[in-house]
């Protein structure tokens, strides 16, 4: 008798918050959050990229923590909170970043559009005034491949100094986005 248990058969029941919605359901215990939320819930702004983690295309927050959504399993995600671009941009959270993106032209393509701009956002979030070096640090594990980061660290910086400009409590320290 054959007492092997197929995993495509097997399903574990999870709870999971994305975007303010809950969604109780079953998942494959092999399957990746990024897949589960492009495939499952149409979520397709989260991209699929390298697959291992280093390119930063599949960011989401988990519990306002980045994420890499290839390196998390579906299963791992019961009782989270995760937001992904969609959720965030919906809501106009990211509104200013993604004016100073077009400004700055720094999304050409869109590949790591969202995974850069969910990491900004955490960012600024965290630092509401970062300098450069500290912009080029936190965007170092998100891959562009045709953008060029100058761009990009001048949109957050940008973005940055008009929040803080809105509550009157950036000093500059982000530097000229010039």
């Amino acid at each position: 008798m054959d007492t092997t248990t197929d995993t495509h058969d097997l399903q574990l029941a999870v709870r999971i918050e994305v975007n303010g919605e809950v969604h109780a359901c079953r998942v494959e215990p092999r399957q990746h959050l990024v897949d589960w939320l492009r495939d499952e819930l149409g979520l397709k702004g989260t991209r699929v990229g390298c697959e291992h983690g280093v390119c930063g295309a599949c960011t989401v927050l988990i519990d306002g923590e980045i994420a890499r959504g290839c390196l998390v399993l579906a299963v791992q995600a019961d009782g989270r909170r995760i937001e992904t671009i969609e959720g965030l941009s919906d809501a106009g959270t990211l509104a200013d970043l993604q004016r100073s993106f077009s400004a700055r032209n720094a999304a050409q393509c869109g590949a790591c559009t969202s995974g850069m701009l969910l990491t900004a956002h955490a960012l600024l979030e965290r630092t509401p005034c970062p300098g450069r070096d500290t912009i080029r640090e936190q965007i170092s594990g998100n891959y562009c491949r045709c953008t060029g980061y100058h761009a990009i660290v001048d949109a957050i910086a940008l973005a940055g100094q008009e929040r803080q400009a809105r509550c009157g409590g950036c000093t500059g320290a982000a530097g000229s986005a010039a």
